[in-house]
């Protein structure tokens, strides 16, 4: 019985002392680290009016007025843009539900511009994997100035300038895509963002 128990201390003194380590100091130490350090990521990145809270540059939202940008689809459940149900459509390319998706945004694209005849950018017909995309295409962006240019009596200029200054460049210089942050633009069109 002697031998069980000395055997088995080192056991339970190692884990408790991990649990106390991964579990306790660990977590406390880079929560303090990255809320130093990047105090708007670690908070979720949220952009505020006033104090309250209306969005956050990480998780898309729903804009379907011609004066504003407009984002990529989204596939999650009950909701667009539902943060609790991310996920994709799942539908494969010869799907009816994604094509009859697909002609309904263009539809929808075409009936709010119809003097564009450019062609309209895959990732404003398509949803992302996470259906949570708050970025679009510099491609994508530029599709629709004109649209938004007309509905707010504002030179396609103002909405270039505003889409400009919410565009990232590739990460590190390789990595990614350039993108555009649809609720940003939008805000700064409204003037709640410099």
């Amino acid at each position: 019985m002697k031998t069980l128990v000395s055997s088995l201390r080192p056991a339970i003194v190692s884990t408790l002392l991990l649990t106390l380590l991964l579990g306790g100091v660990y977590p406390a130490l880079t929560t303090l680290i990255l809320k130093v350090g990047f105090p708007h990521q670690a908070e979720g990145s949220l952009i505020r009016d006033h104090g309250h809270v209306i969005g956050s540059t990480l998780i898309g939202q729903t804009f379907d007025k011609p004066e504003y940008l407009w984002g990529r689809l989204s596939a999650t459940a009950t909701a667009p843009y539902n943060a609790g149900a991310s996920s994709g459509s799942n539908l494969g390319v010869n799907n009816p539900a994604l094509i009859d998706a697909v002609k309904g945004r263009i539809k929808a694209l075409k009936d709010a511009d119809p003097s564009n005849t450019a062609a309209i950018p895959v990732d404003l017909v398509t949803a992302s994997g996470s259906g949570l995309d708050p970025e679009i295409s510099p491609a994508a962006a530029a599709y629709q100035v004109h649209r938004i240019a007309t509905a707010r009596h504002v030179a396609e200029d103002v909405v270039r300038a505003a889409i400009t200054r919410s565009t990232r460049g590739r990460d590190l210089g390789v990595l990614g895509e350039p993108r555009v942050n649809v609720l940003e633009v939008n805000l700064r069109l409204d003037g709640k963002l410099k």
